[in-house]
């Protein structure tokens, strides 16, 4: 039998397998496995070892173990709500392990006095008695003295675990040997087992060596065709792209506006300038991804970049996600080139001011139609805007530079349209103050040149971070007030606006894994209850409060995007000079806030804001020269809320929480926002597999330098492979990121 193609197995449909009961199909097609491919891609969610049995007497609470006695009594009652429980008594003649079944009444038929059993849970001690809560049932021996892989199963579908491995065992045996895509020089420098022992030893292992070297496998390979396409997109952009060759000019804007700075630049500011300025003078479109910390000085290299545009006769635009950091953005954008002019030949004396515009939904009509003019006519350098610059009567008379911020607030669509403005293809820079852990980088952006702001500008005070339950929040205003005794100032963040959230928020989403039982086909999840949360106070009824309250000594103010432009830009001019003491506020604050004074920042309800946004938040404060203070006010909830909370105390490192919070909320899809595609990553986790992920993109690189077509005969069946694992509508989606 010649090797199988995946392929192959993905036009072969689980019907043909003689262990799939007709009536199954429909379950199976509900878990999204219509072939056999599918079938041997449904990864074990966790695997465990019946390999040797445990005495009664010797189980240790909270331990997985497996026990093999007889049945001495089988029971079964009505809790309240009418709830079904079934209790089975088991005796190894050690002693008595008491079995718990919740809504499967059949098991006390299934279990009767006397019948042999063996089953494998985690024991318990409850109120003196062993036990075990929905351990998997082994009537025929079949699941026992061997490592067993327990598989993500379906409620709906009910089909459970044991039977998923009777088909995959079938699907091995059938398939036989899998042909090797990948070149053996690259197996065997790092190690890999082939693709065959991979597929056996991922669902039938023998060892946990196996298991993990198989595991180890399938992960480089699911990254490295990823990489495959990032590297090849990469290069095919270096060889077809036309872009624009800006003139670098010596004493231009750049350096004018440099040199007008009352601060050094940093030396990661500095090369971060040269490294972009080096890509625009390039006829080759810059594509940039810029990261850094809060507070790194990311506007300063991006203001950098778009005057070497306009410097060199073309426009620049900056698109922001909220009409707030829209409006941040173009008034200190607008301050700090004050000074500047560009040449223009139709002007007396052969200059004009440089000129930043802004655009927003909330953009006059009178306003709006003389930005767009002056757009068209060349007359406007720098345009800011939100999704309002996406429009199809927004025209460019020559765009030349673009940087988007906060990118990861944008979809792929929108940055797309954005570059669509341009005749030629503009530079690319997209900028996150939410530090990307190096292995995501190098995947979601595998096709994106990096830089990486890692300094701080001098005079940024450290802060400290202190997480109180409510009823510890006396603490947090004590200290407060005595900040505002001693003429500073402060911050009380909110997450709702009169009981909604802010305009382009959501509450941070919990990670609950249930329980998950593995017995047959009457499998099921369990949900384990979350605790009841307190309501979350809104900006509106904590203003009320903490004037009249615990701060009605001191001037409050409020600040939330649904204010009118103006009234946002008077209540932030009195905040920068000290007219406000305390400014009550949603996550518009997030970003682009900038008053030195501001010493303690107070997150009310912070477990409902995810890891990068109360770093973000946190950010606000330390910018002078006294120590600052960040009280987070939360009671335990959940175990992920809690240790997104205990992450956030412990670091101040935005690249070390970005590591903590991609270990907590997982990889999602690397393609973006769409439907589940077998380029999803399945096992590959980049929160453990750094090293994979770099190996995999030296291996790309290597392969795609030598031959990018792979269009070699040792590289068609990893071509063929990339045909079926990607569809060209996701390779458009991916590229077009």
């Amino acid at each position: 039998m010649s090797p199988r193609r995946l392929r192959r197995l993905a036009g072969t449909p689980v019907s043909e397998l003689k262990s799939v009961p007709e009536r199954k199909l429909a379950g199976l097609s509900s878990m999204e496995i219509e072939t056999v491919f599918d079938l041997l891609t449904h990864y074990p969610r966790r695997w465990v070892d019946r390999r040797n049995a445990s005495q009664i007497v010797a189980l240790a609470d909270g331990e997985e173990a497996l026990v093999s006695g007889s049945v001495v009594r089988s029971s079964s009652r009505r809790l309240r709500g009418n709830r079904p429980m079934t209790e089975v008594l088991v005796d190894d003649g050690t002693g008595l392990l008491k079995c718990v079944f919740f809504n499967q009444p059949w098991r006390a038929k299934q279990l009767p006095n006397g019948s042999p059993v063996t089953v494998f849970g985690k024991a318990e001690l409850f109120r003196g008695t062993r036990q075990m809560v929905h351990p998997v049932v082994d009537l025929l021996g079949n699941q026992t003295g061997r490592i067993v892989a327990v598989y993500p199963q379906s409620p709906k579908a009910r089909i459970g675990s044991v039977e998923l491995g009777e088909y995959v065992a079938e699907a091995l045996e059938r398939a036989g040997e899998f042909v090797e895509p990948v070149p053996a020089e690259h197996l065997g420098a790092l190690s890999l087992v082939g693709r065959t022992a991979a597929f056996r030893d991922i669902h039938r292992p023998e060892t946990h060596g196996a298991r993990r070297a198989a595991r180890r496998r399938l992960a480089f390979d699911e990254l490295l065709r990823l990489q495959l396409l990032l590297v090849s997109r990469k290069r095919r952009l270096a060889l077809e792209a036309k872009g624009i060759a800006h003139d670098i000019v010596e004493g231009g804007l750049v350096d004018r506006f440099l040199g007008h700075l009352p601060f050094e630049l940093t030396g990661s500011q500095q090369r971060a300038i040269a490294e972009i300025r080096a890509d625009l003078a390039s006829p080759r479109p810059m594509n940039r991804l810029l990261q850094g910390d809060v507070g790194s000085g990311k506007t300063v290299v991006a203001l950098a970049a778009l005057l070497t545009a306009v410097d060199s006769g073309h426009q620049g635009a900056l698109m922001v996600p909220t009409e707030v950091l829209a409006e941040q953005h173009f008034y200190s954008s607008r301050e700090m080139l004050a000074e500047l002019e560009v040449e223009d030949s139709s002007r007396i004396g052969g200059t004009r001011p440089l000129v930043v515009g802004l655009l927003t939904n909330r953009t006059t009509g009178a306003e709006r139609a003389r930005i767009l003019a002056e757009l068209r006519a060349g007359d406007l350098d720098i345009l800011v805007g939100t999704h309002a610059l996406l429009v199809e009567h927004v025209e460019f008379a020559s765009l030349g530079a673009v940087v988007v911020d906060e990118q990861h607030r944008f979809g792929v669509e929108q940055r797309a349209l954005l570059r669509e403005k341009a005749s030629s293809d503009p530079d690319v820079l997209v900028m996150t103050a939410t530090p990307i852990p190096r292995s995501a980088a190098m995947t979601v952006y595998g096709d994106l040149d990096q830089t990486v702001l890692d300094e701080l500008p001098p005079g940024r005070t450290p802060i400290r971070t202190r997480w109180l339950s409510w009823q510890e929040e006396e603490t947090a205003w004590r200290h407060v007030r005595a900040e505002l005794d001693a003429g500073r100032q402060a911050y009380v963040v909110c997450p709702l606006v009169d009981g909604k959230w802010e305009e382009g928020e959501e509450e941070a989403g919990e990670e609950e894994a249930g329980d998950e039982l593995t017995e047959g086909s009457e499998s099921r999840l369990v949900s384990l209850p979350s605790p009841e949360r307190r309501p979350p106070r809104s900006v509106n009824e904590e203003t009320d409060r903490l004037a009249s309250g615990p701060l009605d000594r001191h001037s409050v103010g409020i600040l939330h995007g649904q204010l009118p432009s103006r009234e946002k830009d008077l209540v932030m001019s009195r905040f920068r000079k000290g007219e406000l003491q305390v400014l009550v506020a949603t996550t518009v604050v997030e970003v682009g806030v900038d008053v030195p004074n501001a010493t303690v920042m107070v997150i009310e309800d912070a477990d409902r804001f995810g890891i990068a946004q109360l770093h973000q938040l946190r950010g606000r404060v330390g910018r002078g020269s006294v120590p600052s203070r960040c009280f987070l006010l939360a009671d335990p909830v959940t175990p992920v809320a809690d240790r997104r909370l205990e992450a956030v105390v412990r670091s101040e490192n935005g690249f070390e929480l970005a590591e903590a919070d991609l270990e907590l909320r997982g990889e999602g899809t690397m393609l973006g926002a769409r439907q589940k595609g077998r380029t999803d990553l399945k096992l590959a986790a980049l929160s453990t597999d750094r090293d994979l992920v770099a190996a995999a993109r030296d291996v790309a690189t290597s392969i795609i330098d030598a031959d990018g077509s792979l269009s070699r005969p040792e590289h068609q069946d990893l071509r063929d492979e990339l045909d079926l694992f990607v569809s060209d509508e996701e390779r458009e989606f991916l590229f077009r990121s």
